[in-house]
């Protein structure tokens, strides 16, 4: 595993018990979006050279016209007017709706998997970049992610949803402030189930960033944890992210679940490390990332849509998020 400025090998232990991240131990963290969580301790863990470095070979990958997308834009589209009908019957305020473009690809090798780590580090650098081959565990997952879930310095925890997506500031709406608004709100409810009376805070709200080929709003959410707080507890109250579920967060997964046809798996899951013995861990959310399964490669985009959503325009940002990154895994060197 790279990930963190960290390069961990020599696995000696694999649960899904989250209550191991808090029992000693530095841990590679996969949680796909429907719950299922694999925690992987290593027995060596150093710093690591760039993923550029990592890369011993380059990415040879699929043709771009091969992949084939779960939900292709009639069913988006449909999906949009079924969420806004919903809006309009009050059962909810605000959805996240994915969909899963995916290509065969036979087995790949860690040699593989790190030829990519090194193209996306190239073509779309991510502050919460990450490239996991641990095959004992079933995971091979190669994430360029914008967003953090969750970062934890001892009792102090952070979140930084994203919420409002354009190729320049100008594209951004006032739907997109209100959107960001609404799931930090959602947010702010879910640490505040585990942070100390009054011990939530918003340090930053709809700040502009720039990322390749693309801007977002990004807020900061902070939370100081009551005493005794473990990492079960902090999901339990946060999980799935507000970003990529919706709001209110129940009803929203209900609606996730009648309108995607396929799981998201690490998509809008958790990916990152845990660093039991210093108190420490990052995660983000797992959008903007590639993951084998089932002699797959897959690859998830996503939308949040409110009532002041239009159904093509949000299809369009699907197409956005999803340009770059496509592009880049399907390059063929010569």
């Amino acid at each position: 595993m790279v990930a963190g400025g960290r390069l961990a090998t020599g696995v000696i232990d694999i649960t899904d018990d989250l209550a191991a991240l808090d029992r000693g131990g530095f841990w590679a963290v996969v949680v796909d979006f429907e719950g299922a969580a694999r925690c992987v301790r290593f027995a060596d863990v150093r710093a690591a050279p760039s993923l550029t470095a990592i890369a011993g070979r380059p990415w040879h990958g699929p043709l771009r016209d091969v992949w084939t997308s779960s939900l292709d834009r009639d069913g988006y589209v449909a999906g949009v007017r079924r969420i806004r009908a919903e809006i309009a019957a009050g059962e909810v305020y605000q959805v996240n709706l994915c969909r899963v473009l995916s290509v065969p690809m036979a087995a790949v090798s860690g040699e593989a998997i790190a030829a990519l780590g090194g193209a996306l580090a190239r073509g779309n650098p991510a502050p919460y970049a990450a490239v996991m081959y641990v095959p004992e565990a079933d995971i091979r997952v190669i994430s360029a992610s914008p967003e953090l879930f969750l970062s934890r310095r001892g009792d102090v925890v952070r979140s930084g949803p994203i919420k409002g997506t354009g190729r320049v500031a100008a594209d951004l709406l006032e739907k997109d402030i209100a959107e960001n608004i609404m799931i930090v709100d959602l947010v702010r409810n879910d640490l505040g189930r585990v942070a100390c009376p009054g011990g939530v805070s918003v340090p930053a709200l709809c700040a502009l960033e720039a990322h390749p080929g693309l801007v977002h709003l990004v807020s900061t959410v902070e939370a100081r944890l009551r005493p005794h707080v473990g990492w079960p507890e902090l999901f339990a109250a946060s999980f799935p992210p507000g970003s990529v579920s919706g709001a209110p967060k129940l009803s929203a997964l209900r609606v996730i679940r009648d309108l995607e046809p396929a799981a998201r798996g690490p998509y809008c899951g958790a990916v990152g490390w845990v660093d039991a013995d210093r108190g420490l861990g990052e995660l983000a959310v797992g959008i903007r990332t590639f993951w084998f399964a089932a002699g797959r490669l897959c690859f998830g985009s996503g939308a949040g849509i409110t009532w002041g959503s239009d159904p093509e325009g949000e299809w369009r940002e699907t197409e956005l998020k999803a340009e770059r990154l496509l592009r880049i895994c399907s390059s063929v060197p010569t």
